[in-house]
């Protein structure tokens, strides 16, 4: 076996690494290309937002693109460029703005991995005859049984599971994750000491296609009626003001509202149909089940299979926080989570990912999309209340 559990030695392996031009994939390309295997590094045009494309820490577009051939040349490997626009647009861009008009809180980075990276380009990987698909992901994998599980990064700091919970067990079993075992810091000495430009180059940002990191810019021009103004409402039933678009908004929010009051006021719901932002006081906001849509379960027992009173696990529902104590139930082809000690800020569109337990190496065990939530009973009967009165 070579490092990356594949058959055969490095030199009659071939491993396509998606190049991205950052310092970590760039990496991946060098260390896999010193330890013998036959690399080809492909690099995704993405998108071409004007300044978007040279802006420090963008991805996949404009100086991106050339950073990447330029350590492709340094390390003496194949580069190809591949026009993925029209399928990042169709696949990733209008998905985000259509989930934003509706109210939810998207998170495109798994759109990403889920069909243009993962799906397209992994069909690329093999139709080039390649062995596995190498990425810079901060996220480790092994052999389990007859597959392959995901597990957390040693470098906490970077860990990008909560992007991947989407990932398939067929494109786990193809993917490696070189860096899984290393450190941010790590990386770039290694990138230093192999000469790459790209060593000191700034991370890219999470919405890689947003200019300026002003989302909402994006969205008014891709679905104008979310720029529809409205009115700001307070759970209690009374008109505070008004907004500019609900899709200047999002949920737990408590600064920029527009109003003022004697009360520390949070946004607590998006009406997208009526464009009504919701308000009410921080105990609003806590959740304590979360209904998940579109789940990908990678346990070892089916999903359908989980006990009666469901299983045990560790859930987050945003990518800066601990994995935190939650059970998982699934009936009747409805799945949902309990979270043991609440959250507050949970939004619809948000990913719910589930982990074996919570110490620095649990393995990922899939997740899902939040389709809705239920937050404590006096919040739940004013909503219904609201709702009533509005209908």
């Amino acid at each position: 076996m070579n490092s990356l559990d594949l058959p055969g030695r490095p030199e009659a392996t071939r491993v396509v690494v998606a190049m991205s031009g950052g310092v970590d994939s760039s990496v991946v390309a060098g260390l896999l290309a010193k330890e013998g295997y036959e690399v080809v590094g492909v690099t995704l045009q993405l998108y071409d937002y004007g300044t978007a494309t040279h802006r420090p820490g963008s991805c996949c577009a404009g100086q991106d693109i050339d950073d990447a051939r330029r350590v492709a040349e340094t390390l003496g490997i194949a580069h190809y460029v591949l026009d993925y626009e029209e399928r990042f647009r169709k696949a990733v861009i209008d998905p985000f703005a259509q989930s934003y008009a509706t109210g939810e809180t998207p998170i495109p980075c798994v759109s990403c991995n889920q069909t243009v990276k993962f799906s397209d380009l992994l069909e690329t990987a093999r139709e080039l005859g390649a062995d596995a698909l190498a990425t810079g992901h901060y996220i480790r994998s092994r052999a389990n049984g007859l597959h392959r599980a995901l597990y957390r990064p040693v470098d906490a700091d970077r860990d990008q599971s909560y992007f991947l919970f989407a990932t398939t067990q067929e494109q786990i079993d193809y993917l490696r994750f070189p860096l899984g075992g290393m450190s941010k810091p790590e990386v770039r000495t290694v990138a230093e000491e192999m000469g790459l430009s790209v060593a000191a180059k700034q991370d890219s940002q999470d919405i890689c296609f947003v200019p300026q990191g002003k989302y909402s810019d994006v969205i008014a021009k891709l679905k104008p009626g979310a720029a529809n103004p409205g009115e700001i409402v307070h759970i209690d039933g009374r008109v505070l003001g008004r907004h500019e678009g609900i899709l200047r908004y999002t949920i737990g929010q408590r600064r920029g509202i527009g109003i003022a009051a004697g009360e520390p006021l949070y946004v607590v719901h998006l009406d997208a149909e009526r464009a009504r932002v919701v308000v009410g006081p921080r105990e609003a906001l806590e959740t304590r089940r979360l209904f998940l849509r579109q789940v990908n379960w990678l346990g070892d027992a089916p999903l359908g299979a989980l006990p009666e009173d469901g299983v045990e696990v560790f859930a987050k529902v945003r990518s800066t926080r601990p994995p935190a104590p939650a059970t998982l139930h699934h009936r009747d082809d409805a799945t949902w989570v309990e979270l043991h000690e609440g959250e507050a800020g949970v939004a619809p569109g948000q990913a719910c990912v589930l982990y074996s337990d919570e110490a620095n190496d649990a393995r990922v065990l899939g997740g899902g999309f939040i389709e809705r939530s239920e937050r404590r009973a006096e919040a739940e009967a004013l909503l219904s209340r609201l709702e009533t009165l509005s209908a």
